[in-house]
């Protein structure tokens, strides 16, 4: 079989498995987990297979297509359902299956009592098969189908447990906020058609150059909206903390390594788009610098394991956003850190699964201290995630993260200076609030007390269907991004796709790192100064204006209330008043001005002939007067 031939089963496994598992009935509940994770794997190692082959090619070679069929063959509009395999899918591709399988095999223990999970598992498979669909797409059209695909997937997760109000709430408002950016993008394929009269991505992004930047603004500017919906950037930022109403794999899942990624990936695929609209990608490093501030600020207030993981996600796609608008200097390195996040950051969140599953679910971290001696494999595999994501020297994040940093410094000027500040300001904040994290969740005294019922935690460790594959992510957050910088071998793999352009920044790479260690190192001691030195209260203190705001989400849900709710209610309320006063004062009046002159004019259709006989006297007489008078004039 050629390579070709498979690419179509990347996507059909995962698919086969959630429709088996969502229509397979009962008679699958006890080995429903298994086919669900073992498609995962199949399309995990169908994508090894591929990406075997495609080493084994010359880098200008290595793309492969794949047509099914004609989706909607008509004369002047022409829809196929094909694939494209080139480095940048395929980097997505690995990443999603092989983070992907690791987190079903994680759910087998971690949802081991949850009467549904078949379901759970046809969800997880679907999400997958979509997500897959969106990377593999070869154009615009049907990459829209696989985005629309990670929202309904996404949606049913994240409500899985809808018995919880908090739940459905969830997912409902997930849902809600990407039809937003969702129109961005149904909005970008039309304006792409009526362009370029195709939505192929060969033809769209090499007829860029012959088009106006009016028009190539307005379509990068609609994808950017899109981005920002599934990647929860500013503004489209509020459903992400929400969304941790769902079991905690779905937090991996959609965290670590495939909806929040979409965006940085549309905007990476469509970097001819961006390259010709200066403008446009100036607002994209706007968007991603506002937002990695945003998210860690946030992630610095919550008490919330999960959400201050959350406000983390945020935040380091922030940066990736940022490195995707400076262009050719930053495509690399932004697919570089959303890898390496991939591996950390699925690595965290399970490890955060793990903490809930030996603290009987309890998400509160004023209610943990000293797990470290109860739970030592996720206690080092957390901690390992925690020095890739704050850039230690050696692990993923500090190759990954600096090379943005020094990115931004490099696009030169004064919006090169404020880009670098502002990621050098961002890696400061994070050292803090996930070294936060660390010193009230592992160490310090026990805090947890009894709950409600009487019942007091029993912190252990988990069962080796959750601990193996936080060993496996923590491996990844160590080495992976050593692998991707040493000889710039990520670089040279991505740059028949993405290009690369080489940035000189006004101060030494050298400089950059030094700057990064020492804010790394100001971030860590500021958080043990707090959390360490002092005995951490199980109550939350009040704390300052900016906390209090943080521990809203900086009041983000509050904004759209006021601004798009209660805006919204304004605008109907006034829109019936001018249809009340206007439009149908205009309609009933005009029938009121008819019947009452028809009702005038019935008055003179009474039935008796001397008024008729006098009507017609009075009519004649005029007529003859009239007549005489024209003649003596």
């Amino acid at each position: 079989m050629n390579a070709e031939n498979l690419i179509a089963l990347l996507v059909a496994a995962p698919l086969l498995g959630a429709a088996v598992l969502l229509c397979g009935g009962r008679r699958l509940d006890a080995v429903g987990h298994w086919i669900g994770t073992a498609l995962a794997a199949g399309s995990f190692v169908i994508g090894v297979v591929l990406f075997v082959d495609m080493l084994g090619k010359d880098a200008e070679h290595r793309a492969l297509m794949q047509h099914l069929f004609s989706w909607v063959p008509v004369e002047g509009f022409q829809a196929d359902v094909a694939f494209q395999l080139d480095q940048l899918s395929m980097t997505f591709v690995l990443l999603i299956t092989g983070v992907g399988s690791l987190i079903h095999v994680y759910s087998i223990g971690y949802m081991e009592h949850d009467e549904r999970r078949r379901r759970f598992f046809g969800y997880l498979n679907l999400f997958l098969a979509a997500m897959l669909l969106l990377v593999l797409a070869d154009n615009y059209l049907l990459l829209y189908v696989g985005w629309e695909g990670v929202g309904l997937a996404s949606f049913l997760l994240i409500g899985f447990w809808q018995h919880k109000p908090s739940a459905a709430t969830a997912a409902k408002k997930a849902f809600l906020v990407n039809r937003v950016g969702d129109m961005g993008l149904s909005i970008a394929i039309m304006l792409m058609f009526t362009t370029f009269g195709t939505f192929t991505f060969g033809p769209v992004l090499e007829a860029t150059g012959e088009t106006g930047e009016g028009k190539l603004t307005a379509i990068a500017l609609m994808l950017l909206l899109a981005a920002c919906g599934k990647s929860a950037q500013v503004p489209l930022q509020s459903w992400l903390g929400d969304a941790m109403e769902g079991p905690t794999p779905v937090s991996a899942l959609i965290h670590a390594a495939t909806m929040v990624t979409a965006g940085v990936y549309l905007i990476v695929r469509s970097g001819e788009i961006f390259n010709a609209a200066p403008d446009a990608q100036l607002v994209v490093t706007v968007v991603g610098a506002v937002t990695l501030l945003f998210g860690a600020i946030v992630g610095c207030a919550k008490d919330d394991i999960k959400k201050a993981l959350a406000g983390s996600t945020m935040s380091q796609i922030g940066y990736m956003i940022l490195a995707s608008g400076l262009g050719p200097i930053g495509y690399v390195f932004a697919i570089m850190h959303l890898v390496t996040h991939g591996f950390f950051k699925a690595g965290l969140f399970l490890g955060a699964g793990s903490v809930m599953h030996g603290m009987n679910d309890e998400v509160d971290m004023r209610k943990y201290g000293g797990l470290r001696k109860h739970m030592p494999v996720t206690f080092v595999t957390f901690g390992l995630g925690y020095l890739a994501i704050i850039g230690f020297p050696g692990l993923s994040g500090f190759f990954s993260k600096d090379k943005i940093i020094e990115a931004a410094f490099a696009k030169g000027g004064t919006e090169g200076w404020i880009l670098g500040g502002v990621a050098l300001l961002g890696a400061a904040i994070t050292a803090y609030y996930m070294t936060r994290v660390m010193l009230m969740t592992f160490f310090g005294e026990k805090r947890w007390q009894p709950d409600e019922n009487g019942n007091e935690p029993h912190p252990h460790e988990s069962p080796k269907s959750m601990t193996i594959p936080m060993i496996v992510l923590a491996f990844g957050s160590v080495f992976a991004g050593g692998i991707f910088g040493i000889g710039d071998r990520f670089l040279n793999w991505l740059e028949p796709v993405t290009e690369h352009a080489h940035g000189h920044p006004p101060i030494s790479a050298l400089t950059v790192t030094l700057a990064t260690m020492v804010v790394l190192v100001i971030g860590v001691g500021t958080a043990y100064a707090q959390y360490g030195r002092r005995p951490v209260p199980v109550v939350a203190p009040r704390g300052s204006l900016l906390t209090r705001a943080a521990r809203r989400d900086l009041l983000q849900d509050d904004f759209n209330h006021v601004v798009l709710v209660r805006g919204g209610e304004h605008l109907t309320r006034s829109l019936v008043y001018v249809d009340h006063t206007l439009v149908d004062g205009v309609v009933n009046g005009t029938a009121a001005s008819m019947g009452g002159l028809s009702g005038r004019l019935r008055k003179l259709q009474n039935g008796y002939a001397r008024s008729y006989a006098v009507s017609m006297f009075g009519g004649a007489a005029i007529l003859i007067a009239a007549t005489l008078l024209m003649r003596a004039v």
